[in-house]
């Protein structure tokens, strides 16, 4: 048999898309010994995470909790349970995870409007209004914070014109989740998903969601089965709330004890003090790429503080360049995906990763390198 080493990974400086630097506190709230999943004790930590959830969605829905799985898990949490064989939803589509939601709702048997946006622009709010004119869907769907292309989308007009017609309105917020204003109360969001390795700066794998009064009311009349087992809030929402927790899967209790810590650490910074933290860091950053001949592909008004889509100088190769930044820099940043594979460079300022010495080390590594 192979006797394998004892795993002894790099100390990376996180700065791409997604995982985020984790703090120290984070790390070793992870190592706490292990209770079952049904131990009052971790029942007393699952009331804790979902108060805290609330408060960081801004939030009083009584349906707020964490999916025991990634942020694409929190996507189809939102959309298969909503979603039945031959509704309509209409979904705005700026990147890749746009075409994502696509997908999924397709998957469901349901049919799909789409309103596109040229990737690097936000969706225009008369595109929803004009598409809104044309059919009646159960659900208005849009990336708050899109990934691929650093987007950040107003949400407000949209949701208003969404209600309007009838509709829910989801919104994905992955990466702008405890980095950037987002007010689930306020804004009138019937169903939200966000991702617990980004802004959170907690181990990947878990995904905060929200329901409104009126996404409940949805699901309460579905005539159908939803389409997944694992995700079926019918009977996951029996393990998060109510005086007797029905048992559903096991929950993931080590990431479970670290998102805790991670949410006290936000608290206790304050939701408004953090995101004026990452709009700090994105500005040294900006001004900084901008000397070296970097240019950001979205217009200022619409850019992401924690995730910074740029071009690159003329003459630089992207690929050999984050390759020297990992390899003798230690430092991580993100090539493009989807339409921009090859093209920009993503470079994250999310959570604990979002400081002056991170922006400094990678400005001074890339100076070494073009030099």
């Amino acid at each position: 048999m192979h006797n394998y080493p004892e795993l002894n990974t790099s100390q990376r400086i996180l700065m791409g898309p997604g995982p985020s630097d984790a703090h120290p506190r984070v790390l070793k709230a992870m190592s706490t010994p292990l209770i079952g999943h049904l131990d009052p004790e971790f029942l007393t930590v699952m009331d804790e995470i979902k108060t805290m959830t609330q408060a960081t969605f801004q939030t009083q829905n009584s349906l707020t909790f964490t999916v025991s799985a990634p942020g694409s898990a929190g996507m189809e949490t939102c959309l298969v349970n909503l979603l039945e064989p031959g509704d309509e939803a209409l979904i705005c589509v700026h990147g890749v995870f746009g075409n994502r939601m696509s997908d999924i709702v397709e998957r469901c048997g349901a049919k799909l409007i789409r309103v596109d946006a040229p990737w690097g622009q936000p969706i225009d709010p008369q595109q929803v209004r004009d598409a809104l004119k044309t059919c009646q869907p159960k659900l208005v769907a849009i990336v708050h914070a899109e990934t691929s292309t650093g987007v950040l989308q107003p949400l407000e007009e949209i949701s208003q014109m969404t209600h309007a017609a009838g509709a829910l309105f989801v919104v994905d917020a992955v990466t702008s989740y405890c980095g950037t204003q987002l007010k689930v109360d306020d804004w009138g969001i019937d169903a939200i998903y966000s991702g617990s390795q980004k802004c959170l700066s907690a181990p990947p794998g878990l995904s905060p969601v929200s329901f409104s009064d009126r996404a409940v009311a949805a699901l309460d009349r579905r005539k159908t089965k939803v389409q997944s087992w694992f995700l079926d809030l019918t009977m996951v929402k029996n393990y998060w709330q109510g005086a007797k927790r029905a048992y559903h899967h096991t929950a993931p209790v080590s990431a479970m004890f670290a998102l805790r810590e991670a949410y006290r650490l936000v608290l206790e910074e304050g939701l408004e003090q953090r995101f004026e933290r990452h709009h700090r860091n994105h500005l040294l950053l900006r001004n900084g790429l901008e000397e070296l001949g970097f240019t950001f592909l979205v217009d200022e008004p619409y850019r992401l503080p924690m995730l910074n889509a740029v071009k690159l100088p003329e003459g630089v190769d992207g690929v050999s360049t984050r390759k020297r930044l990992l390899d003798d820099y230690n430092i991580e940043v993100g090539g493009g995906l989807g339409d921009f594979a090859g093209k920009i460079w993503r470079i994250g300022l999310m959570g604990n990763s979002s400081t002056p010495n991170h922006v400094n080390m990678l400005l001074g590594a890339l100076k070494e390198i073009m030099r």
